[in-house]
């Protein structure tokens, strides 16, 4: 029996109220007692190694006795934010640590150390707090990649890592980046969302998560599209999770983000090259290595250059179930994109022949989009057919249909079905699984 068949209807949980953020002028003194308090703190902590739980109640402890003794001119709420403030800087990352800590926060970006935006429930605010200048930035970034071994200097001065809870980050210094450091984390959620979470945020509807857990468990190709933000490797996580737990998963990633609940699973990360600019393993290396390796599922973060055209060859040699994303604007422009990128990979081959690779390859593209008023939604499940003459043929299966807009800016609007029953059905029954009649009822 489906999961969907037991979830309960509920509307998306209730919103945390926005954050409200406590700033104050900071003057000298004041910029003197937070770098005198750092120093106690550091000297305090050095002396005797503690756990992470209480380091932030002796910093809470000291840090309160040392501004009763030395900050007897400031304000209480002033001492509370310059301990808080410490508190980041010793043991977080700095003034970008609560906006990582809050839930309803999903996005934050350090354009200098005097610009900070985060993005709280799809919309982008700008923060009162600052970095002290560009050493300050450059000192939490270097705080993020180093764990992880990658490196950031003027020899590199970009790259991408990831924070222990996953959160990706992409880090650019100067003399690329013209105001200074800049700094972009896309925040994970700490327990991976699942596929009723998406319902309840009306991200998609149930006919069609029940319709891509069907897809996910008969081993069809899934693609999923969209734009940057969209949602794509949230999704690519709750579709992963309806994988049985008895296949061996391989997954490819160039930061890990994935949060699989399998047992049986090999996570690779590609690996950017050395000072001496040796030693890169990129996507396609880990592709090609991962068909050597006896995957059942071969699941990849995103296709964006040569390694599509492996990704689609062990697709076609049957490693049927696979799971992939890929930048683009809708699934007609998701198949250009893949036709291009295979041409990446310096092989002289047909258009025709690329074309008839993929169409083999790919069973369902899934069409992501942030929309205007923040919110993520599954635009399109469509079906990939085959060829007819030169053309790759779609036909979508479940669309969305905006009608208005609401009171509040929100956009309304519902899921549908076209009308057409899918090419893939008689798989679907074959595995086990029955469509209902209802859900491809003609509605237009």
């Amino acid at each position: 029996m489906s999961l969907f068949k037991r979830y309960v209807e509920e509307e998306a949980p209730n919103r945390v109220i926005e954050r409200k953020e406590l700033t104050v002028v900071k003057t000298a003194d004041y910029s003197q007692l937070e770098e005198s308090l750092q120093n106690y703190l550091l000297d305090e902590l050095k002396k005797k190694q503690f756990k992470k739980e209480e380091e932030s109640q002796k910093i809470r402890e000291w840090g309160k006795a040392f501004l009763d003794k030395e900050g007897e001119r400031f304000t209480f709420e002033e001492k509370k934010l310059l301990l808080e403030s410490v508190e980041y800087e010793l043991l977080g990352y700095g003034p970008i640590t609560p906006f990582l800590d809050d839930p309803t926060v999903s996005e934050v970006m350090v354009n200098g150390p005097f610009d900070i935006y985060y993005e709280q429930f799809g919309k982008l605010k700008k923060s009162d707090s600052t970095f002290r200048d560009d050493a300050h930035v450059s000192r939490v970034i270097e705080r993020i990649v180093a764990p992880i071994g990658r490196r950031i200097d003027e020899s590199s001065p970009m790259v991408d890592a990831r924070l222990p809870d996953g959160s990706r980050v992409n880090a650019i210094i100067p003399p690329l980046s013209l105001k200074g450091p800049s700094l972009t984390i896309r925040k994970f959620s700490e327990t991976p969302f699942l596929m009723q979470d998406l319902v309840s945020y009306h991200t998609l509807s149930k006919e069609m998560a029940e319709f891509l857990e069907m897809a996910v468990k008969s081993r069809l190709n899934i693609f999923i599209s969209g734009g940057t933000g969209s949602g794509k490797t949230s999704s690519l996580n709750v579709l992963s999770s309806f994988i049985p737990n008895d296949e061996r998963i391989v997954t490819i990633e160039d930061a890990a983000e994935l949060n699989l609940s399998q047992d049986h699973i090999v996570s690779l990360e590609s690996r950017p090259p050395n000072i001496e600019g040796k030693g890169e393993i990129n996507i396609r290396d880990l592709v090609r290595n991962a068909l050597r390796m006896r995957p059942d599922r071969i699941v990849v973060g995103e296709v964006r250059g040569a390694e599509a055209l492996d990704m689609l060859q062990a697709m076609n040699t049957g490693h049927d179930g696979s799971l992939s994303t890929g930048h683009a604007n809708s699934p007609r422009d998701m198949l250009s994109r893949l036709e291009t990128m295979v041409l990446m990979a310096g092989f002289d081959l047909p258009l025709k022949a690329i074309r008839e690779q993929i169409a083999n390859a790919l069973d369902l593209i899934v069409q992501q989009v942030r929309m205007k008023d923040g919110t993520r939604k599954i635009t399109r499940i469509t079906e990939v057919l085959g060829m007819e003459e030169n053309i790759i043929v779609l036909q979508d299966l479940f669309i969305y249909k905006e009608t208005g807009r609401g009171p509040d800016g929100k956009i309304i609007g519902e899921f549908q079905s076209t009308g057409v029953r899918p090419n893939v059905s008689e798989l679907l029954e074959q595995n086990g699984y029955e469509i209902p009649a209802s859900w491809f009822k003609e509605v237009w």
